[in-house]
């Protein structure tokens, strides 16, 4: 492969490519980044618009980097400028940002000319994505649930539903505390497991008796979470 596209390498300097060149290391980075786009979407809660990004992601690195004429500075600065972009509009998953690294990473190592280390690389890692997948590392309990209650500024959250919790659950976890409404009300997450998922309305209708009524939210944790019980 990498004699291949020597051949598009033109003769003036070592680090100035033909436009043919340049075409192929893009073609390269952009069935890598189907693969990786691939793996996304086998392992785990897919996005539409986020797989396809992932499959143009590497090129459009690749081809920032072979722009800016195999100045490593300069490239990785207006790479890392566009990085920005996904972080700005919408906080993503751990999951999805190690996959933006890892399409980066492959588009970045495309446009040095190192197209089977990228090829190498790739299938190592989405290979790891798929065991991991497979063995469902690390994933948490599918019994447990994520609860958010909503509660005055003048109540006492730190024991305020123990007892409940003692009558409902099997265990509970206080994840975090956060003000809202401008500073007037407090928004709780606990993750739990419930004795039974039956009783799930009865633990609801307690507790908005006891938080004014509230808002109230349960429902299945997110999987990507790392606090679990």
């Amino acid at each position: 492969m990498e004699s291949f596209f020597s051949a598009f390498v033109s003769s003036g300097t070592d680090t100035s490519l033909s436009i043919w060149g340049a075409i192929g290391y893009a073609l390269v980075a952009c069935v890598l980044g189907i693969i990786i786009s691939v793996t996304y979407m086998r392992t785990g809660v897919t996005s539409k618009n986020f797989a396809r990004t992932l499959i143009v992601l590497p090129v459009l690195v690749c081809v920032v980097m072979l722009a800016v004429n195999g100045n490593l500075g300069t490239g990785l600065g207006v790479v890392g400028a566009f990085s920005l972009v996904r972080f700005r509009s919408l906080q993503g998953s751990s999951r999805d940002i190690g996959f933006v690294f890892f399409a980066m990473a492959i588009g970045i190592v495309c446009a040095i000319g190192e197209l089977l280390l990228a090829g190498i690389f790739t299938v190592l890692i989405c290979v790891i994505h798929i065991i991991l997948s497979v063995c469902k590392f690390a994933e948490a309990d599918s019994n447990e649930k994520d609860l958010r209650i909503t509660i005055p500024e003048n109540l006492d959250y730190s024991e305020i539903f123990d007892d409940l919790f003692a009558k409902y659950t099997k265990t509970h976890l206080l994840l975090s505390v956060r003000t809202t409404n401008m500073g007037s009300m407090y928004e709780i997450e606990y993750r739990i497991k419930l004795k039974n998922d039956l009783e799930e309305k009865k633990l609801l209708d307690d507790i908005r008796m006891r938080n004014g009524n509230l808002t109230v939210i349960c429902g299945r944790c997110d999987m990507s979470d790392v606090g679990q019980l």
